[in-house]
Formats: structure tokens, C-alpha cells, sequence
């Protein structure tokens, strides 16, 4: 199973450095250095992890072979795909891979049934659920606590509490359909949501040498979410 674990933004310095949008939850294992990740587009890869280091809160990767600006402006926007056993789980008991939850039958507490899941939609701030309906319309419904009480993989539902509103409007909704390869989806708590994850101040550098455990991620991050 393919996951995508980040997207290649803008060079960074002049020595092959890039900025990196995360999006796995597991980022020390996913990007560690050693790491062998496929490419999409193919034809940029596969790219080996170097180094890595934080800037001013943002992750830096420097990859084997691109060694100035140039190599690495030509990688912008490139998204990094691990291999994953598709029998592994996240770490995370409220962190689900989207291919865990994409056809799970969504279902009210009293056993109404609501639709069943076709895509995850990964926003900022939280992850969304478009849940086609028996009609054929579309709704969303955001992963988080208050809304999601429980995901059963062994019965292939999701129970929602929905809140007055939210699964009543049946108007349908647009969504982009990617056929990406997967990511993690996690659940949040209204907490997470309000902390959001605000750039620190100052520029600040910390080093990223996380060590690789020979797991798919160090030989290959998506880490799924989602």
C-alpha cells in the first residue's frame, strides 16, 4: 500500500534544500534520513532522505544526488510516497489510514442509517468524511470527537452523534476526487482544533535525525489520516 507522507515545497537555501508539507503524523519515522520514498510525479524519483532539519517550524529535507537550488526547484510540488504493510496500523487508536475508512457504512447511534463513506477530504484544520447517502446526495462529516463516537472496523461503520442540521441538509456538495495514494486520518478534539499549530517565533533550528527502525517507512510516508 502506497501513503502519501509530504509535499515538496520551495527550495531553501542554495545547497539542495527544500521545504516540506507534512502529512503523516509519524514524520520521525516516515522521514527519517535513509528513507526511500517514491515520487508523483514517477519520474522524479524515487528520492533517498540525506538530512533533515527544523526552520522557523517548518521541516527541511535535503535528498541524495540534489545538491543546489536548482535541483531542488525542480522537485516543487512533488509529493513523497512510502510503502506501508497494509496490515499496519497507526500508532494513534483515533489515527486511521483512508483506506480503513473509505465504504465503512455511517450510522446514527439509534442505527439510522446515513450514507457510507467514498472519500476523506484532509482540510488545516480537521478531516471530513463525504458520506454519499442512499438518494445519491452527498454530505460531510467532520472527524471529530463530538460528532464521530466511534469507528468499528470489525463491523465496517462509523456511529455519528450529528448535531441539529448537519445530516437533514441533503443538498449535494462538491468535493475533488484524487486518486492520490493513501493518508492518515485522525480524529480531533476541540482542543487540537483551537491550538492549531501556529508558527514559533524567532528562527530557531532544531535538528532532525530521528533513527530509522528498518519498518516500511525507512525503507521506502501516508503516514495514513487521513
Amino acid at each position: 500500500m502506497q501513503l502519501v507522507v509530504a509535499r515538496i515545497g520551495r527550495a531553501h537555501g542554495i545547497k539542495g534544500e527544500v521545504t516540506v508539507e507534512v502529512r503523516t503524523d509519524e514524520p520521525e519515522l516516515r522521514l527519517a534520513p535513509g528513507a526511500v520514498l517514491a515520487t508523483d510525479p514517477a519520474s522524479a524519483g524515487p528520492l533517498t532522505i540525506a538530512a533533515g532539519r527544523v526552520h522557523s517550524g517548518r521541516l527541511l529535507l535535503r535528498f541524495d544526488g540534489v545538491t543546489d537550488r536548482t535541483g531542488a526547484e525542480a522537485l516543487r510540488n512533488t509529493l513523497l510516497i512510502a510503502d506501508v504493510d497494509p496490515d499496519e496500523l497507526p500508532e494513534d487508536e483515533d489515527e486511521f489510514y483512508d483506506h480503513q475508512l473509505i465504504d465503512l457504512d455511517v450510522v446514527t447511534e439509534d442505527g439510522t442509517e446515513v450514507g457510507r463513506i467514498t472519500e476523506i477530504s484532509h482540510l488545516p484544520s480537521q478531516d471530513l468524511f463525504i458520506v454519499e447517502r442512499p438518494d445519491g446526495s452527498e454530505v460531510m462529516i467532520p472527524f471529530v470527537e463530538e460528532i464521530v463516537a466511534e469507528i468499528d472496523l470489525e463491523e465496517q461503520k462509523a456511529v455519528i452523534t450529528p448535531p441539529p442540521g448537519l445530516i437533514d441538509d441533503r443538498a449535494e456538495i462538491a468535493s475533488v476526487r484524487d486518486a492520490a495514494p493513501d493518508r492518515t486520518t485522525a480524529r480531533t478534539s476541540p482542543s487540537a482544533e483551537a491550538d492549531g499549530n501556529p508558527e514559533p517565533d524567532g528562527t530557531a533550528e532544531a535538528e532532525w535525525n530521528p533513527e530509522p527502525d528498518g519498518t516500511p517507512g525507512s525503507a521506502g510516508n501516508s503516514g495514513d489520516a487521513s
